[in-house]
Protein backbone atom coordinates (compact mmCIF):
# COMPACT_ATOMS: atom_id res chain seq x y z
CA UNK A 1 0.00 0.00 0.00
CA UNK A 2 3.07 2.34 0.53
CA UNK A 3 4.56 2.05 -2.37
CA UNK A 4 1.07 2.66 -4.15
CA UNK A 5 1.23 5.89 -2.44
CA UNK A 6 4.76 6.67 -3.78
CA UNK A 7 3.69 5.35 -7.08
CA UNK A 8 0.44 7.55 -7.26
CA UNK A 9 2.49 10.83 -5.29
CA UNK A 10 5.35 10.44 -8.26
CA UNK A 11 3.01 10.27 -10.89
CA UNK A 12 0.58 12.82 -10.06
CA UNK A 13 3.32 14.82 -8.99
CA UNK A 14 4.99 14.64 -12.60
CA UNK A 15 1.88 15.92 -14.26
CA UNK A 16 1.38 18.54 -11.94
CA UNK A 17 4.79 19.99 -12.36
CA UNK A 18 4.72 19.17 -16.26
CA UNK A 19 1.62 21.48 -16.16
CA UNK A 20 3.32 24.64 -14.18
CA UNK A 21 6.22 24.21 -16.95
CA UNK A 22 3.47 24.59 -19.76
CA UNK A 23 1.65 27.34 -17.95
CA UNK A 24 5.08 29.42 -17.03
CA UNK A 25 6.13 28.77 -20.62
CA UNK A 26 3.13 30.36 -22.28
CA UNK A 27 3.22 33.48 -19.54
CA UNK A 28 6.58 33.89 -20.71
CA UNK A 29 5.33 34.11 -24.30
CA UNK A 30 2.62 36.43 -23.29
CA UNK A 31 4.98 38.75 -21.34
CA UNK A 32 7.32 38.67 -24.62
CA UNK A 33 4.34 39.35 -27.42
CA UNK A 34 3.39 42.32 -25.05
CA UNK A 35 6.40 43.94 -24.73
CA UNK A 36 6.41 43.67 -28.44
CA UNK A 37 3.07 45.14 -28.69
CA UNK A 38 3.74 47.87 -26.15
CA UNK A 39 7.33 48.92 -28.13
CA UNK A 40 7.34 52.17 -30.42
CA UNK A 41 10.34 50.18 -32.34
CA UNK A 42 8.24 46.80 -32.30
CA UNK A 43 4.55 47.10 -32.30
CA UNK A 44 2.96 46.30 -35.74
CA UNK A 45 -0.06 48.56 -34.25
CA UNK A 46 -0.75 52.28 -35.74
CA UNK A 47 0.01 54.94 -33.95
CA UNK A 48 -3.21 55.65 -32.65
CA UNK A 49 -3.70 52.12 -31.61
CA UNK A 50 -0.19 52.22 -29.82
CA UNK A 51 -1.09 54.95 -27.58
CA UNK A 52 -4.13 52.95 -26.19
CA UNK A 53 -2.60 49.72 -26.29
CA UNK A 54 -2.58 48.18 -22.70
CA UNK A 55 -2.68 44.00 -23.62
CA UNK A 56 -3.63 41.41 -26.18
CA UNK A 57 -6.53 39.68 -25.60
CA UNK A 58 -5.52 35.90 -24.66
CA UNK A 59 -7.90 32.98 -24.28
CA UNK A 60 -7.07 31.55 -21.02
CA UNK A 61 -4.08 29.09 -21.15
CA UNK A 62 -5.50 25.63 -21.38
CA UNK A 63 -2.93 22.51 -21.37
CA UNK A 64 -4.86 20.42 -23.25
CA UNK A 65 -3.99 22.58 -26.33
CA UNK A 66 -0.35 21.50 -25.30
CA UNK A 67 0.52 18.84 -27.57
CA UNK A 68 3.38 16.15 -28.03
CA UNK A 69 3.04 15.72 -31.93
CA UNK A 70 4.42 12.80 -33.68
CA UNK A 71 6.96 14.82 -36.37
CA UNK A 72 7.48 13.16 -39.98
CA UNK A 73 10.24 14.75 -42.12
CA UNK A 74 9.31 15.33 -45.59
CA UNK A 75 12.87 15.93 -47.29
CA UNK A 76 11.92 16.14 -50.78
CA UNK A 77 9.00 18.64 -51.06
CA UNK A 78 9.12 21.30 -53.96
CA UNK A 79 9.47 24.55 -52.56
CA UNK A 80 6.38 26.73 -53.74
CA UNK A 81 4.79 30.87 -53.63
CA UNK A 82 2.64 30.60 -50.10
CA UNK A 83 -0.10 32.97 -51.19
CA UNK A 84 -0.13 35.97 -48.92
CA UNK A 85 -2.70 38.99 -48.40
CA UNK A 86 -0.97 40.93 -50.93
CA UNK A 87 1.13 40.35 -54.39
CA UNK A 88 4.39 39.45 -52.04
CA UNK A 89 5.41 36.04 -53.23
CA UNK A 90 7.14 34.37 -50.64
CA UNK A 91 9.21 31.14 -50.77
CA UNK A 92 7.91 27.94 -48.54
CA UNK A 93 9.09 24.38 -48.16
CA UNK A 94 6.76 21.95 -46.28
CA UNK A 95 9.69 20.93 -44.06
CA UNK A 96 7.67 18.01 -42.25
CA UNK A 97 3.98 17.59 -40.49
CA UNK A 98 2.92 17.09 -36.92
CA UNK A 99 0.52 14.35 -36.52
CA UNK A 100 -1.84 14.38 -33.14
CA UNK A 101 -4.55 13.84 -31.72
CA UNK A 102 -6.95 16.78 -30.08
CA UNK A 103 -10.61 16.49 -28.64
CA UNK A 104 -10.78 12.69 -29.72
CA UNK A 105 -9.39 13.22 -33.29
CA UNK A 106 -6.60 12.78 -35.57
CA UNK A 107 -5.34 15.52 -37.02
CA UNK A 108 -2.38 16.38 -39.38
CA UNK A 109 -0.91 19.62 -39.98
CA UNK A 110 2.00 20.89 -42.46
CA UNK A 111 4.56 23.05 -40.95
CA UNK A 112 7.04 24.87 -43.66
CA UNK A 113 10.32 26.20 -43.98
CA UNK A 114 10.57 29.98 -45.36
CA UNK A 115 13.60 30.02 -47.85
CA UNK A 116 14.40 33.81 -47.53
CA UNK A 117 15.28 33.13 -44.24
CA UNK A 118 17.68 30.70 -44.52
CA UNK A 119 20.55 33.12 -44.96
CA UNK A 120 19.92 34.67 -41.59
CA UNK A 121 21.79 32.92 -38.86
CA UNK A 122 18.71 33.18 -36.48
CA UNK A 123 16.20 31.46 -38.61
CA UNK A 124 18.75 28.67 -39.61
CA UNK A 125 16.28 26.19 -37.04
CA UNK A 126 13.05 28.18 -38.02
CA UNK A 127 9.81 26.47 -38.80
CA UNK A 128 6.42 28.04 -39.54
CA UNK A 129 3.10 26.78 -38.78
CA UNK A 130 -0.04 28.61 -40.23
CA UNK A 131 -3.61 27.02 -39.42
CA UNK A 132 -7.13 28.13 -39.58
CA UNK A 133 -9.97 26.65 -36.99
CA UNK A 134 -13.53 27.02 -36.31
CA UNK A 135 -13.21 30.08 -34.17
CA UNK A 136 -11.56 32.21 -37.50
CA UNK A 137 -14.07 35.53 -37.66
CA UNK A 138 -15.56 34.81 -34.52
CA UNK A 139 -13.56 35.03 -31.54
CA UNK A 140 -9.80 34.65 -33.23
CA UNK A 141 -8.68 36.89 -36.76
CA UNK A 142 -10.45 35.68 -39.62
CA UNK A 143 -7.58 34.70 -41.38
CA UNK A 144 -6.12 32.22 -39.42
CA UNK A 145 -3.25 32.33 -36.72
CA UNK A 146 0.08 31.50 -36.61
CA UNK A 147 2.79 29.36 -34.52
CA UNK A 148 6.75 29.85 -34.88
CA UNK A 149 8.63 26.26 -34.21
CA UNK A 150 12.31 25.31 -33.83
CA UNK A 151 13.59 22.45 -36.18
CA UNK A 152 13.05 19.38 -33.53
CA UNK A 153 15.99 16.80 -32.67
CA UNK A 154 13.85 13.48 -32.81
CA UNK A 155 10.63 12.25 -34.35
CA UNK A 156 8.49 14.56 -31.60
CA UNK A 157 7.49 18.20 -31.76
CA UNK A 158 5.67 20.27 -29.24
CA UNK A 159 2.44 22.37 -30.71
CA UNK A 160 0.75 24.40 -28.23
CA UNK A 161 -1.80 26.57 -29.74
CA UNK A 162 -1.51 28.31 -26.43
CA UNK A 163 1.34 30.11 -28.37
CA UNK A 164 -0.28 30.82 -31.32
CA UNK A 165 -0.42 34.35 -32.42
CA UNK A 166 -2.39 36.63 -35.37
CA UNK A 167 -0.57 38.09 -37.96
CA UNK A 168 0.32 41.58 -37.87
CA UNK A 169 -2.46 41.94 -40.95
CA UNK A 170 -5.03 41.91 -38.31
CA UNK A 171 -3.51 44.91 -36.66
CA UNK A 172 -2.38 47.20 -39.06
CA UNK A 173 -3.29 46.79 -43.30
CA UNK A 174 0.29 47.80 -44.18
CA UNK A 175 1.89 44.69 -43.75
CA UNK A 176 1.34 41.31 -45.97
CA UNK A 177 1.03 38.70 -44.42
CA UNK A 178 0.97 34.55 -45.81
CA UNK A 179 -1.99 32.78 -45.60
CA UNK A 180 -2.62 29.28 -44.31
CA UNK A 181 -2.73 26.58 -46.98
CA UNK A 182 -6.14 24.80 -46.92
CA UNK A 183 -5.26 21.58 -45.75
CA UNK A 184 -4.31 23.39 -42.79
CA UNK A 185 -7.66 23.91 -41.30
CA UNK A 186 -8.70 22.12 -38.23
CA UNK A 187 -12.30 21.26 -38.16
CA UNK A 188 -12.59 21.89 -34.24
CA UNK A 189 -12.26 25.57 -32.32
CA UNK A 190 -9.28 26.16 -30.82
CA UNK A 191 -9.60 28.16 -27.92
CA UNK A 192 -6.31 28.91 -27.31
CA UNK A 193 -3.24 31.61 -28.17
CA UNK A 194 -4.50 35.42 -29.32
CA UNK A 195 -7.69 36.45 -29.70
CA UNK A 196 -9.12 38.50 -32.59
CA UNK A 197 -8.07 42.54 -32.31
CA UNK A 198 -10.76 44.35 -32.64
CA UNK A 199 -10.04 48.46 -32.62
CA UNK A 200 -9.08 50.29 -35.79
CA UNK A 201 -9.58 53.58 -34.44
CA UNK A 202 -7.68 55.04 -37.52
CA UNK A 203 -9.95 53.95 -39.75
CA UNK A 204 -12.45 55.70 -37.74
Amino acid sequence: MYRLVLLLFFFWGTIFGQETSDIQRVLSFQDKLNKEFASEESSPLTPKNLERFKTLDFFEIDTSFCITAKFIRTPYETPFIMKTTTGREPLYVKYGEAHFKLQEKQYVLNIYQNQGLQSQIEYVDYLFLPFTDMTNGEVSYVGGRFMDLKIPEGNSILIDFNTSYNPYCAYNDRYSCPIPPEENHLDIKINAGVKKYNTFPDNE
